[in-house]
C-alpha cells in the first residue's frame, strides 16, 4: 500500500478567510434549524382509524402520462428560513386553482398530507397549490396565516405560467387549516393577516371557500368546550397566545364568523358529521344566505374526522369539491 502525503502551505490571512467561511456556513446552517412536531401523520391516522373502518384505504399516487407536479417552489424567504409550495398542474387546464392548506392542530401537519386528494383534483383540471407555514410551535399566530397571504399573492402572479385565471382561485382546509382557510377568504378585502407591503394590502377576493371539518365560530359556548377544554395549553391557545379566558379578543379576532360580509366567496362545508368540528356553520350559512352568497354542505354519516386522507372518502370529497366549483352562481 502507498501512502501519499502532501505538504500544503496555507498563507494565515487565507486560514482565517476558510474559517471566517466555516463559521458563517454554520451560523447560516443554525439560522434555518426550527421545530417541527410531527406527532400527525398520515400513517399514525390510518393506523388509529383503520382499527375502527377496515375498510379505509391507505392513499396511492397515480399520476397520469404528462402529468406534472412541482416540489418544494419557494414561495417566501424569510430572515431564518425559506417557506416552500408544492403545485400539481393539470395535464389540461380548467383554469382554476385551489390553494390547500393543511390541518393538525395549528401546531403539526404537513402540507404533503394532500398529496393524494390534489393529485385526484389535478386529474379533474384544476392546479392544486399546497404551501407549508409556519406553525405554533414556530411563530404563533398570525405568522400563519400571513404565509397563507403569501402564497395567495404567489399564484397570482404566477398564474400565467401556471395557465391559471387569476380571479379563480379558491383556498380550501383540512381541520384547523379549514379554519384558517375560512377566516383567510372572509378577510381577504381586509388588511387583516397581511404582511405590511402595497400589494399584499389591496383589497382582494378568492372565488370560493371550501372548509373541510374546520371550526367557523372560536367563540361559540359549543367550540370553547373542545378547542378551550385545556384552558391555556389547548392547542388553539397555544397558536392563538392564551385560553378564552385569558385572549378572548384574539380568539375573536380569529373567528370566520366574525367576518361575514357582501364581499365574502361563496362557502363549501364538508363534514364528517361530527358536529363539533365545523360549530358555527349554521351562523355563517344564515348571514351568508341573507347577503344571497352561495352555501353548500355536504355532510357524511358520522365518519372519521379527517376522511379526505383516505378513501372511500378522498374520492367522493373531490368530487363534491368539483361540482361546487364548476356551480354556477
Amino acid at each position: 500500500m502507498t501512502t501519499l502525503c502532501v505538504n500544503l502551505r496555507i498563507k494565515p490571512w487565507l486560514m482565517f478567510s476558510f474559517v471566517l467561511l466555516a463559521i458563517l456556513d454554520i451560523n447560516s446552517l443554525q439560522a434555518r434549524v426550527f421545530t417541527v412536531d410531527d406527532s400527525y401523520t398520515v400513517a399514525a391516522r390510518f393506523a388509529k382509524y383503520s382499527k375502527k373502518e377496515a375498510k379505509l384505504i391507505e392513499p396511492e399516487l397515480v399520476f397520469a402520462q404528462g402529468q406534472k407536479v412541482y416540489f418544494d417552489r419557494v414561495y417566501q424567504s424569510l430572515s431564518t428560513r425559506d417557506l416552500h409550495l408544492d403545485v400539481f398542474l393539470p395535464i389540461k387546464s380548467n383554469h382554476q386553482a385551489i390553494v390547500m392548506v393543511h390541518g393538525g392542530g395549528w401546531r403539526s401537519g404537513n402540507k404533503s398530507h394532500f398529496y393524494a386528494l390534489a393529485n385526484v383534483l389535478a386529474k379533474k383540471g384544476y392546479t392544486l397549490i399546497l404551501p407549508e407555514y409556519r406553525l405554533s410551535i414556530e411563530a404563533p399566530y398570525p405568522a400563519g396565516l400571513e404565509d397563507i397571504n403569501q402564497a395567495i399573492e404567489w399564484t397570482k402572479k404566477n398564474a400565467k405560467n401556471l395557465n391559471i385565471d387569476p380571479t379563480k382561485i379558491a383556498i380550501a382546509g383540512g381541520s384547523s387549516g379549514g379554519h384558517m382557510a375560512a377566516l383567510i377568504g372572509f378577510t381577504q378585502h381586509l388588511p387583516l393577516f397581511k404582511p405590511v407591503t402595497p400589494i399584499l394590502r389591496k383589497p382582494s377576493r378568492l372565488n370560493a371557500i371550501i372548509d373541510l371539518d374546520g371550526v367557523l365560530d372560536l367563540t361559540d359556548p359549543e367550540t370553547l368546550k373542545h378547542e378551550n377544554k385545556k384552558k391555556d395549553k389547548s392547542a388553539f391557545a397555544l397558536w392563538i397566545g392564551g385560553s378564552w379566558q385569558n385572549a378572548n379578543s384574539l380568539w375573536r379576532q380569529a373567528s370566520p364568523a366574525e367576518y361575514i360580509s357582501q364581499d365574502a366567496p361563496p362557502l363549501l362545508v364538508i363534514s364528517s358529521g361530527q358536529k363539533r368540528f365545523t360549530q358555527g356553520r349554521e351562523r355563517v350559512f344564515n348571514q351568508l344566505t341573507a347577503l344571497n352568497i352561495p352555501t353548500r354542505l355536504h355532510e357524511f354519516d358520522q365518519v372519521i374526522h379527517t376522511f379526505w386522507l383516505f378513501d372511500p372518502y378522498l374520492t367522493l370529497t373531490a368530487k363534491v369539491m368539483d361540482e361546487f366549483l364548476q356551480s354556477e352562481w
